[in-house]
């Protein structure tokens, strides 16, 4: 891709032109699809030497394949980082990343707030394997330190988090785990590389759900870890090949051709959530907003520090916020679908109950996926729930 070498090209621009060479393709515009399993050598002495260190050839999809080698070139640039891994889901690359860091006996810390399954991950499964994890709130690197045991090796991060929206200092915490030989792992789904680069900031490895807002189409499950080359080497040839999570050929197609229009999906998303953010900020019958773009969000001065911009996820609490009441607007809801995932181009709501971790408290909000449909569209829509469903 040529560019002026003394300043480095938009995301914009590498999501569609880095790693991409169109004459070596005949000049096609997209990418070609190596949708195959296996790959052939012209003779014995290249098959027998195909694990050497010389050699450049592909071999098997599980350990590389051309269409998703392009990809992960294309991911580890956006990320800032020198290498990454495609996994055939964002568990399957969030586990192949834990699993990289830990063995029996090690301690993990991790933010309270974490996505479900990565928390079951860390209290369901590892303990089977002798590793044990505490949760902190996060919101203060002070969580983190007073939290760490000797046998600390790693801190868990996602910022924003899930649900709640709250944000860690990622430049403070990385820096405080690198003084102690711990590494650190951050969740950038929600930013991603468009709004946030954790590596940038000091952080180890980057795990993506890229089925998000990476692909944005709702029609394919992907996953990504991004960090340097030595730790990408050792997690691709263990976790990666032996654990076998895969992403399949055609999905790192899809997922080019998804990363094609990220900058302008993502701007759309940002623009449709503050809309109806500031909206439900305004409405009486709104007890709350959650959303990391917000004025007013408690991290403010945080997210403008470490971020360039939020996406299309946001949370809200009713002032009559029973369950029945939360259950009733997601319900009068046209144009969100009740659904879950995120990051796709369509509108998705669903109720979750949460421990608030002011208070402590269980508490009703309705999260809200906000796509690319028309804004006033998504008004009214929002709109007439609340009135419909909170008439009484």
């Amino acid at each position: 891709m040529p560019t002026d070498p003394s300043r480095r090209p938009g995301v914009e621009t590498l999501c569609i032109h880095f790693g991409e060479d169109r004459e070596e393709r005949h000049g096609a515009a997209a990418p070609p699809l190596y949708q195959c399993s296996t790959f052939t050598y012209p003779d014995c002495e290249q098959f027998v030497g195909r694990t050497g260190p010389e050699c450049d050839r592909y071999d098997y999809t599980r350990v590389c394949n051309p269409t998703t080698e392009l990809l992960e070139c294309k991911i580890a640039e956006l990320e800032c980082g020198e290498s990454a891994r495609a996994f055939g889901s964002g568990m399957a690359a969030i586990s192949a990343a834990v699993l990289s860091c830990l063995k029996s006996g090690d301690h993990v810390v991790c933010i309270d707030t974490v996505y479900g399954p990565t928390r079951r991950l860390l209290s369901d499964y590892l303990p089977r394997l002798g590793i044990e994890t505490t949760y902190v709130r996060g919101t203060d690197p002070s969580h983190f330190e007073a939290a760490l045991r000797p046998q600390t090796r790693l801190i868990y991060l996602e910022s924003p988090s899930s649900l709640l929206f709250e944000l860690q200092d990622l430049g403070a915490v990385a820096k405080l785990a690198r003084e102690r030989g711990i590494t650190t792992i951050c969740d950038n789904s929600n930013a991603t590389p468009l709004y946030q680069n954790p590596l940038a900031l000091g952080v180890d490895l980057v795990v993506h759900s890229a089925t998000k807002y990476l692909s944005g189409h709702s029609d394919l499950v992907a996953g990504f870890v991004a960090g340097s080359r030595q730790r990408l080497t050792a997690l691709s040839s263990r976790e990666g090949e032996l654990l076998g999570g895969i992403l399949d050929p055609f999905a790192s197609w899809l997922l080019l051709r998804g990363l094609r229009t990220l900058s302008v999906r993502l701007e759309r998303h940002q623009k449709n959530a503050m809309a109806l953010a500031r909206l439900l900020e305004s409405d009486p019958r709104v007890a709350r907003v959650l959303y990391s773009g917000l004025e007013n969000h408690p991290q403010a001065a945080l997210a403008r520090r470490q971020m360039r911009g939020h996406s299309g996820m946001l949370s809200f609490e009713l002032r009559q916020g029973s369950r029945e009441a939360t259950f009733a607007v997601v319900d009068a809801l046209n144009l969100f679908g009740i659904a879950v995932s995120w990051g796709g181009y369509e509108s998705l709501a669903i109720p979750v109950e949460v421990t608030d971790p002011a208070d402590g408290r269980k508490k009703w909000l309705i999260r809200l996926s906000v796509g690319l449909e028309s804004v006033e569209d998504l008004k009214a829509d929002l709109y007439q729930a609340l009135s419909r469903a909170l008439a009484s």
